[in-house]
């Protein structure tokens, strides 16, 4: 299947609801509209958040649904997330979209009570039942691509990698990076840091800290550096670019969104991950009376990953955007495997 990346609307508008149920066009939905739950770092985020956003807008839009998107609290509990869903889909929202892995205990509970609700949950794939799609993406891939750009651009060949926290998902975005880094110069310098042990640290919500460790990388050497921080990134884009080197992005094209545009020259490129097109997958096939369930995983063969290529200063560098294109085909063609860990 491919999946065409949502292009991402401006952020930071307030919650979209509506309070009359929808019909769709061919008359096989009818429902409230979409119930979206963000993660940590909520809307605004310009990456991983701000991404489902689109998919949410672009799927009101185009299949003339309601919709209604909750943003998380601090320090809140999976009771939290509970009610937060239970309150979703006793409006009768569907499908209902959990961002992020940390809604896993709260779609496993309410999906089992609303068996008529389809449900969607993304970076996790634990919920086998017949109402989830757990939508999942093989983030190695477009990690790989980033890495293959950085090692090709590097001036120093130092190079730096900073995950948000410290869990299985974020460690094969920088298995992925190290892979592709080493595919161009295995003897190539490569600084890692995470940010926090844990989500509730700020790992994924503190710009100050990943401004923090880029300033560190930078001082160390590095001069391209990956983040894949959620909102943290915002601030190793900051420190990039007042240092004049080079920021990867992540998720989102984050050379595109408005609240970067000052540093946006700094911005090589980004690991695409399509969350705004597994969102609007998901409402396609609720309002098509087709729910997706069970796995569904994007990859750079499906369109589901990738790597973003909006700078301009980026496509000029043509040795680099052949070898990114190259190790693209390659991993398509079964030619490169990439680790995960």
């Amino acid at each position: 299947m491919t999946v065409a990346v949502v292009a991402l609307a401006a952020a930071g508008c307030g919650k979209s609801s509506s309070d009359s149920s929808s019909t769709s066009e061919n008359g096989k939905y009818s429902g409230k509209g979409i119930g979206l739950a963000y993660d940590i770092g909520g809307k605004g985020d310009q990456s991983f958040n701000d991404a489902a956003y689109a998919g949410f807008q672009k799927a009101e839009t185009e299949f003339k649904i309601g919709g209604r998107d909750v943003e998380p609290n601090d320090n809140e509990t999976d009771a939290d997330k509970v009610q937060r869903l239970e309150q979703l889909a006793k409006s009768g929202y569907n499908p209902i979209i959990g961002v992020g892995f940390v809604y896993a205990p709260a779609v496993k509970e309410v999906s089992a009570k609303y068996p008529k609700i389809t449900f969607g949950i993304i970076d996790d794939n634990s919920i086998t039942s017949k109402n989830v799609a757990d939508m999942v993406f093989h983030e190695e891939q477009s990690s790989y691509l980033a890495g293959v750009a950085a090692a090709k651009t590097t001036k120093k060949n130092h190079i730096g990698f900073i995950g948000g926290v410290d869990i299985p998902l974020i460690h094969k975005f920088e298995a992925g990076f190290i892979q592709g880094a080493q595919s161009v110069n295995p003897k190539i310098k490569i600084e890692k840091q995470y940010l926090t042990q844990t989500p509730q640290e700020g790992g994924f919500s503190s710009p100050d800290k990943g401004e923090n460790a880029a300033n560190g990388q930078i001082d160390s050497g590095a001069d391209v550096i990956y983040a894949a921080a959620g909102l943290s990134g915002q601030g190793v884009i900051k420190a990039a670019a007042e240092h004049k080197i080079w920021a990867i992005g992540v998720d989102s094209d984050q050379y595109k969104q408005d609240a970067l545009a000052k540093y946006k020259d700094y911005i090589l490129g980004s690991a695409l991950k399509n969350v705004g097109g597994a969102v609007y997958d998901l409402v396609k096939s609720v309002t098509n009376g087709k729910p997706l369930q069970g796995e569904v995983r994007g990859d750079l063969k499906s369109g589901g990953v990738g790597f973003a290529d909006s700078n301009p200063k980026y496509q000029a560098m043509k040795d680099v955007v052949t070898a990114v294109d190259k190790a693209k085909q390659d991993i398509i063609d079964g030619k490169v495997t990439v680790k995960t860990q």
